[in-house]
């Protein structure tokens, strides 16, 4: 017991991203004889998902404050102006210390360092776990890519924190890229043929996770990094496979986002939040019961009774409002409580009525009730099966292929009983036409969720500009973020993002 509350210390230790890559005081960062049993592997095991969860928020708002979802009418102070704004510089660069991921790096590091040393009563679990290591650490890097470009690579964990070892300089983003697939690659090599869940459960990396963020790296390696239609044929192969995992679309748009079933059909890896071990951060997006409570939700039913006492620091735009005002399309209700200051005498307002509009709830990741209490604990879904429909639509587009079929099973999933192939489902057109309709289909189904800022970067910089009112021709240097003048001063060799001037 001694030597795991050691390593528990030493982590503690070891709890910032300046820390690994800008410091110089020493450091013991790995326990000695820590790594002895399987008893310890299984204990940094659940380790990883404790630091992966402790980043949830950092993924979300890397992946969607700088989108145009949010940014409109809140009830109380909004939060991340400046990122919604894109008012960023290098005197106000955010996420110091490349977001602390590479503290979780080095755990993963360590446990790939050390787990194929361990003898495992079950060799095929032990191998359940690497791929699942594996898997993770493609996750991060794809994530600093995407945000900073290029990066350290850091494949080693770290013994001892000292200049030499600490001091390393940005990789280029094409290096970074090919650790990434090659991550990827042995992640899948060590699940084998192991096509299930760990413990039945998609709190724990997959195959089909690994899947998922191969078809997502690919195509941005493909469009973005200019790698073509030899990446966009690697993602749409690793993308088809995923529908024979028993991953596949929930019947309706409700049945993805109660508690009761986050163990749903589509779901492929989501981040688990439970009562009295984690709140999920959707309690920002709601609002005090004294705010909500005097209001009317926009089917004219008082709010009187609706328990909640969270923040109100997000409100979706009005474009986001007008997207999604299509009373055929479950979405609609399924993302948003809309309130407005009266029940316009009884009838509602099935249609946006700004002047009556008082503010929104975001209704996914709502949690359960329980007495006078509200519990965030939905698990919250990185990748779902939906998203890999869409993604094989983008993958299709990008090589002159039909993507029609997979937009259209979002839609008619979308619109239910209200599906009227006449109306809603979509025609194959030009590549420029598909990939307006895959993004806006991608917008109506992924908000909150942290895909949108992504989804047009991937799509390209010309969709970035041409969706963010905050950005404009000559501000695609923004697109990537800076690091802050502190990193650059402990650590000699980073040298800043392109585009940032003093």
């Amino acid at each position: 017991m001694k030597k795991y509350i050691y390593f528990i210390i030493a982590l503690m230790t070891f709890t910032a991203c300046e820390s690994e890559l800008e410091l110089t005081s020493p450091s013991q960062l790995t326990a000695a004889g820590f790594w002895d049993t399987e008893e310890g592997a299984k204990a940094a095991h659940t380790g990883l998902y404790a630091n992966l969860r402790s980043s949830a928020g950092t993924f979300w708002s890397l992946g969607e404050i700088r989108s145009d979802i949010w940014g409109g009418r809140t009830y109380e102070s909004p939060a991340s102006v400046n990122l919604i704004e894109s008012n960023i510089t290098v005197s106000t660069a955010p996420y110091g210390g490349w977001a602390g991921l590479y503290t979780n790096i080095h755990r993963v590091n360590d446990f790939i360092k050390n787990v194929p040393n361990i003898s495992f009563v079950d060799d095929a679990e032990k191998s359940q776990l690497l791929g699942q290591a594996f898997g993770l650490r493609a996750w991060y890097y794809y994530t600093l890519i995407k945000t900073w470009g290029d990066v350290p690579i850091i494949l080693e964990p770290l013994a001892s924190v000292d200049a030499d070892g600490l001091s390393m300089p940005r990789a280029p983003q094409a290096d970074v890229m090919a650790q990434i697939k090659a991550d990827l690659e042995t992640s899948l090599t060590y699940f084998g043929s192991n096509d299930g869940f760990y413990r039945g459960q998609k709190i724990y990396w997959s195959k089909a996770a690994t899947l998922a963020l191969k078809g997502d790296a690919y195509l941005w390696s493909g469009n973005v990094l200019g790698g073509g239609s030899a990446d966009f044929n690697e993602a749409k192969a690793a993308l088809e496979q995923i529908g024979s995992l028993g991953i596949a679309l929930a019947p309706s748009i409700p049945e993805l986002w109660s508690v009761a079933n986050e163990e749903n059909s589509e779901f492929i890896f989501a981040i688990q939040y439970k009562q009295d071990e984690a709140s999920n951060f959707y309690n920002s997006f709601t609002g005090r019961s004294t705010e909500i409570n005097p209001q009317f939700n926009d089917a004219g039913e008082s709010m009187i009774d609706f328990v909640i006492n969270g923040a109100n620091r997000y409100g979706q735009s009005e474009k986001t409002i007008l997207l999604l005002d299509d009373n055929d399309d479950a979405r609609k209700d399924g993302t948003f409580i809309r309130l407005y200051i009266d029940d316009n005498g009884g009838a509602g307002y099935p249609t946006y009525n700004e002047p009556a509009y008082f503010g929104s709830i975001f209704k996914k990741f709502l949690g359960r009730v329980d007495g006078s209490e509200r519990i965030f604990e939905n698990d919250v879904p990185l990748y779902r099966y939906a998203d890999v429909l869409l993604m094989i639509a983008e993958a299709k587009n990008y090589l002159g292929e039909d993507p029609s079929a997979e937009i259209n099973q979002i839609r008619e999933r979308a619109y239910g009983e209200n599906y009227d192939p006449a109306v809603h489902a979509y025609t194959n057109g030009s590549e420029e036409e598909n990939t307006v309709a895959i993004l806006d289909e991608r917008y109506k189904e992924f908000i909150g969720e942290g895909k949108r800022w992504w989804d047009l970067r991937r799509a390209g910089d010309n969709y970035v500009i041409d969706n963010i009112v905050f950005l404009n021709p000559g501000d695609e240097y923004k697109l990537l973020l800076p690091i802050t003048e502190d990193m650059i001063g402990r650590n000699p060799l980073l040298e800043q993002t392109p585009g940032y001037t003093n």
